[in-house]
């Protein structure tokens, strides 16, 4: 089969196709979603877990096309998309039964392989770690990205008030059209906007993309009892932070990969997510050849993209 892997160089090369094992299906892929890790990792800056599949991409759609011992033979040729440990960017990929999730006869794959790995970090950070409660106000940084504009939907789905930051000011109104309270460029006062929209008490969770350069200013943000959860280090991966602060309002900081969780664990993030599916829309910016990946990724790259990049097989 044709496929991607991690140390390629982009290259296409023929591997062999995958045979699923107990409790998983082999899924034929029309469609793989294209994440920041697929970046990192293909540039050798993205350290990947113990064990896991070293071909790219973390999210595709397609239809099953074998199952393992202890799976449904009724599933094979039905259209799904997956959470994937790797090999998203293949011809075929095994995935788990339990990270898989039916879809309708007529469902658009390409949008589908769009949704499972911004959809699932989202409901992971905010409703699992972040406890994000109805009534509660929530910051998402990155709010025109692939996990942003997927969680400022799922946000509000969870009766949450939405801020949202972003990279322009027409960005700002698109985070707004989503859903978002209010979108705020982060070119200006991002802690005076946020502090003004609030009333200056803050919001109760963060959703954070910036890493090390966003500590102090998230803290800052932050009302009492308040929690970030960091998921990107797009300012780095080493900062101060003001512990007083952080004991001063009881605030929690959490740090998450989904590639790190179990099985087990994924299975019920898959579940919990799947619960808001109908509620958020991915928007697909860029659909790319499976042989034009490079241009794929530069794409995902690129500041003027908005929501997802999917690559077609």
């Amino acid at each position: 089969m044709r496929a991607i892997p991690m140390d390629s160089n982009l290259e296409i090369v023929d591997l062999p196709v995958p045979e699923p094992g107990p409790a998983e299906v082999q899924i034929e892929v029309v469609a793989a979603g294209v994440n920041r890790a697929d970046l990192l990792q293909a540039a050798g800056h993205y350290q990947v877990p113990e064990g896991a599949n070293r071909i790219l991409g973390l999210e595709a759609a397609g239809r099953i096309s074998a199952v393992g011992p202890g799976v449904e033979t009724s599933l094979v040729g039905r259209p799904v998309n997956a959470l994937l440990d790797g090999g998203g960017y293949a011809q075929f990929v095994t995935s788990p039964v339990t990270q898989v999730r039916l879809l309708p006869d007529d469902a658009d794959l390409t949008v589908a392989a769009a949704r499972p790995e911004a959809l699932c970090t989202a409901w992971f950070n905010l409703a699992q770690l972040g406890r994000l409660q109805r009534g509660e106000t929530v910051l998402v940084h990155g709010g025109s990205g692939g996990v942003g504009h997927v969680a400022i939907q799922l946000a509000r789905a969870m009766g949450a008030t939405v801020l949202a930051t972003c990279g322009s000011e027409e960005k700002a109104r698109w985070c707004e059209e989503l859903g978002a309270a209010v979108g705020i460029d982060y070119h200006g006062d991002v802690v005076a906007a946020v502090k003004g929209a609030t009333g200056g008490r803050g919001v109760d969770v963060v959703l954070d993309v910036l890493g090390a350069g966003g500590l102090g200013p998230n803290m800052e943000m932050l009302a009492h009892g308040g929690r970030i959860t960091v998921i990107g280090l797009q300012k780095g991966r080493k900062g101060e932070l003001d512990v007083y602060g952080l004991l001063a309002k009881r605030a929690t900081i959490t740090g998450s990969r989904l590639r790190e969780l179990s099985g087990r664990e994924k299975a019920l993030v898959v579940s919990g997510a799947t619960g808001y599916s109908d509620a958020v829309e991915a928007h697909v910016d860029a659909v790319v050849p499976f042989e034009e990946v490079a241009r794929a990724h530069e794409l995902m790259d690129d500041p003027a993209t908005r929501g997802k990049v999917v690559l077609t097989l």
